[in-house]
């Protein structure tokens, strides 16, 4: 291993992460709603020594999406806590909402999962930016952008204070003289601050990497700026090397000004892939998954993943004025940012320009290509490795594990074993 090891980390979707995945896979239709859909891949991911799976969340759907792709938002600690069971060293990272949780108990759950898991557990903090979630939880509004992440950095706070509460060697284990634990060696967090109250300490002692890692997606500068504070791993990146070098520097230098040492942060951009033996013939796996997609879907997803419900608009009439000055999530401003080049296009079509869930990138080659991708931005800088999103899974992880790994291998790029058993040792090393 050399200092320029790469990571990866496996996204888990239903069928895949284009939107038409679902409609060219042979697997049973509603495959996706059992354990061994997640197992395969988690197992897949594994076999390819990636430092971890990702499973996203959502807590409110809009119902355009039932029409348009299979719904399968579980719970990710619930999943992933089965996972456990069925892997041994990959790493089990899932989302969870600083705005729609309690702080105590969120702590409680991936504190758990990092126990059951032997410490392989990840934390994806995440502010939830759409507005139906709010109804959910008997909410009469969703608080805005700038208040959700002023929430957040509270929230995750008294998390880790929660995930303090308990010294490392507060188990004492003396039969003789009935001590199982030193309560010295306990630090209620007595957290008293403008969003929160917590007083206790958690009900089982400090998970075996101390604390789950900490992760975070967020692109806005108010993302950003939760990222530089807390995160370990970071996913979100910008679509061009140019940019990504960029948002790099930006990153390491706010991470730098909280006090951190930015080679402690992996940033892991999202990927999508769509691979192939030869690149015509990814070209044609790539463009029938295009054939396959819908323009209502394109619109009505550009809204949603702007935070905004799609229910509530026309579009047949261009975006709002109100919401073309930008501000709020990255999606949002790139939204409006379309939407002032062309005021009075119908927002069908400034919507539908722009795709993708996580405006990712679409690899669309060999696995040669890939890997020479790969190595051209960790070399320029703006990469550790990245979040591979499997167009169709478990097709595309396969391909990537079979294909591409071995090619980083013989380069001397990438781990031919674990060097460790948490989470936090695969991304270190």
């Amino acid at each position: 291993m050399t200092a320029d090891s790469l990571h990866f980390n496996a996204f888990i979707w239903p069928n895949g992460y284009h939107e038409s995945a679902w409609r060219v896979v042979d697997d049973d239709v509603r495959g996706v709603l059992g354990l061994p859909y997640y197992a395969n891949i988690a197992r897949t991911a594994e076999r390819g020594l990636m430092d971890s799976i990702f499973l996203a969340d959502n807590i409110a759907i809009a119902e355009y999406r039932v029409t348009h792709l299979p719904q399968t938002q579980f719970d990710p600690i619930s999943v992933l806590s089965a996972l456990a069971a069925v892997t041994e060293k990959i790493g089990l990272i899932g989302t969870g909402s600083t705005t729609y949780n309690k702080p105590w108990e969120l702590a409680r759950r991936f504190a758990t999962l990092d126990h059951l898991s032997g410490g392989r557990a990840g934390w994806n903090i995440v502010t939830t930016i759409t507005p139906l979630a709010a109804a959910n939880f008997g909410d009469k509004a969703h608080p805005d952008h700038a208040d959700r992440y002023e929430r957040a950095h509270e929230f995750v706070d008294v998390v880790t204070r929660a995930w303090d509460s308990w010294d490392d060697d507060a188990i004492v284990g003396d039969r003789e003289n009935g001590v199982w634990a030193d309560r010295a060696k306990l630090h209620a967090p007595r957290f008293h601050g403008r969003f929160y109250d917590v007083e206790g300490v958690l009900p089982f002692p400090r998970s075996p990497q101390g604390h789950p890692v900490l992760v975070q997606a967020g692109q806005s500068a108010a993302g950003i700026g939760l990222a530089a504070r807390y995160a370990e791993l970071v996913f979100s990146g910008p679509p061009s090397l140019e940019a990504a070098v960029k948002f790099r520097a930006e990153l390491d230098a706010q991470v730098v000004a909280a006090g951190r040492d930015p080679s402690r942060v992996r940033v892991l951009p999202a990927l999508m892939v769509t691979l192939g033996g030869t690149e015509a013939e990814a070209k044609a796996r790539a463009q029938r998954l295009e054939d396959l997609a819908s323009p209502e879907f394109r619109w009505q997803n550009a809204l949603y993943t702007a935070g905004l419900d799609p229910d509530a608009f026309d579009p047949d009439a261009p975006l709002p004025a109100e919401l073309r000055a930008g501000g709020g999530s990255s999606r949002l401003q790139q939204l409006a940012a379309a939407a002032r080049e062309r005021p009075d296009a119908p927002l069908r079509e400034i919507a539908g320009r722009i795709t993708g869930g996580a405006g990712q990138v679409h690899f669309v080659g060999t696995p040669e290509q890939l890997a020479d991708h790969v190595l051209t931005w960790q070399d320029a800088g703006a990469v550790d490795g990245f979040t591979i999103m499997g167009s169709t899974l478990p097709y595309e992880l396969a391909a990537f594990v079979e294909h591409v790994v071995p090619i980083l291998q013989r380069k001397g790029r990438y781990r031919t074993e674990y060097a460790g058993s948490t989470l936090r040792e695969h991304l270190a090393s």
